[in-house]
């Protein structure tokens, strides 16, 4: 049975500020932790059609209207007219689904619904950081750490501290076992850098930034490709004492037009997101990237590039179905990257008739396996050098009676990554430290691009 968490309503004209706010920037952080104004009011979990678990903030719906969230769920389901937003009467329903929980947020105003979807997806990644998994059982097993965190990511319908590492440190799954000294709230919570505690130290300073590109392609069966763009995020890795300002310093086209700089390759960067550490008055104005880090694992910034892209492995493919008889595949896939790169875990995913059995497999290189609940033939490559090409050719029997129905066609799909590589010419070219006590620490850079909707259509 699956389960639903329902959410808060929200206040009318408090949210005009922050869709304002919104509006004038092209970054926008995935979620402030205080400043924002928002008034969340009300946060349900249900099972069926009751409440499994709810945390009233502010009462301005009444929360019986979540009960009719699931009938009309239901409903438009069945009517194939299922969306992000449900109305009954004046309240409106936004809810996403996670594992076998719906979380659900309510509200009778015209509310900016990006920032509702933010905290729903925030509060999936705290539940998740402190239960490993988030579904009904660890739910259940945790009645009275969901209530404090609850409380703590939200008061009075504003957002507060929605860092996982800050909560960890006053909320814990063993509060019965609490000493006094450490059950105190710490002083992070009420700074204005609330993603970052003071006094950490390290014996060596170190920052770790990743940057990784996800390539999406869709070819059509003539082989011609018909949309394709780079979808990127710099993730850090922070161990720096005290309480450093970062600056980060990319191969910007727009800060290389402000500053009068047109030397090498540049990126342009659309739907860049930041993490709330980032001060964006700052970006906005100069382009420059200048934060306090969280302490450890973060990921400090996405984007997209919108730009035509040439698929790195090129995937030809022949399917002969003879009828009442057999299914001949014969695929060939070809490096079109540097050859001093590798490609490493590829797997190439074609689909068979649900009907094929008896699967023999040849291949050049790697291996290949029959997956028959998926109708999918994975032939996994672990290591693929630029500009190689490879061939795995596929034998299946098929039943001397057709099915009545017809089969589409699924595409073929590619999975891979490339390390110390990017398909957009990224680059970090400079990671500025700066701490009062003046230590000095190393940047290391990693470059990777991978897969991400990769598609490949077959005649």
């Amino acid at each position: 049975m699956q389960k639903l968490l329902s959410h808060f309503d929200i206040n009318q004209s408090i949210m005009k500020s922050a869709a304002t706010l919104s509006s004038s920037v092209t970054c926008v952080p995935v979620l402030p932790s205080s400043g924002f104004d928002e008034q969340y009011k009300h946060l349900c979990q249900l099972s069926s059609a009751q409440v499994m678990i709810c945390r009233n903030y502010k009462g301005d719906v009444d929360m019986a209207e979540i009960d009719h969230f699931m009938p009309l769920l239901m409903q438009h389901e069945e009517e194939g007219l299922l969306s992000p937003v449900l109305s009954h009467g004046n309240v409106h329903f936004m809810w996403i689904k996670h594992s076998n929980l719906y979380l659900v947020a309510t509200t009778n105003k015209n509310s900016n619904a990006s920032l509702v979807y933010s905290f729903l997806y925030k509060i999936v990644e705290v539940f998740t950081e402190y239960f490993k998994e988030l579904e009904e059982e660890s739910i259940q097993d945790n009645f009275v750490v969901v209530y404090e965190l609850l409380d703590e990511l939200m008061d009075f319908g504003f957002p507060q501290t929605t860092e996982s590492k800050i909560l960890q440190e006053y909320i814990t799954q063993e509060g019965a076992k609490l000493e006094v000294a450490k059950s105190k709230v710490p002083t992070t919570v009420t700074n204005a850098v609330s993603w970052r505690s003071e006094g950490i130290k390290y014996k060596k300073n170190e920052v770790f930034i990743d940057v990784i590109e996800s390539i999406n392609v869709l070819v059509n069966a003539n082989g011609n490709v018909m949309s394709s763009d780079i979808v990127g995020s710099i993730k850090l890795k922070t161990m720096l004492s005290g309480m450093p300002e970062l600056r980060l310093g990319l191969n910007d086209r727009v800060l290389f037009a402000l500053t009068g700089r047109d030397k090498g390759k540049t990126v342009v960067m659309e739907d860049v997101k930041f993490h709330q550490c980032v001060r964006l008055s700052r970006f906005e104005s100069d382009r420059t990237i200048s934060f306090i880090p969280p302490d450890g694992e973060s990921e400090l910034m996405s984007y997209r590039i919108n730009t035509h892209v040439k698929p790195l492995i090129w995937i030809e493919s022949v399917i002969e179905k003879f009828s009442h008889s057999r299914v001949e595949i014969m695929v060939k896939a070809k490096g079109q990257f540097k050859k001093q790169s590798v490609a490493n875990n590829v797997e190439v995913r074609v689909p068979v008739p649900s009907d094929a059995d008896s699967p023999k497999f040849k291949t050049s290189t790697g291996s290949a396996k029959y997956v028959p609940e998926k109708n999918l033939v994975v032939w996994t490559i672990k290591s693929f050098p630029g500009g190689k090409e490879f061939l795995m050719r596929a034998h299946f029997g098929l039943p001397s009676v057709e099915k009545d129905e017809a089969e589409g066609k699924p595409p073929i799909t590619v999975k891979f990554e490339i390390p110390y590589f990017t398909v957009s010419g990224i680059q970090v070219r400079y990671m500025k430290i700066i701490e009062k006590s003046g230590y000095q620490a190393l940047p290391w850079v990693r470059y990777i691009t991978q897969s991400g909707d990769y598609q490949l259509r077959t005649n």
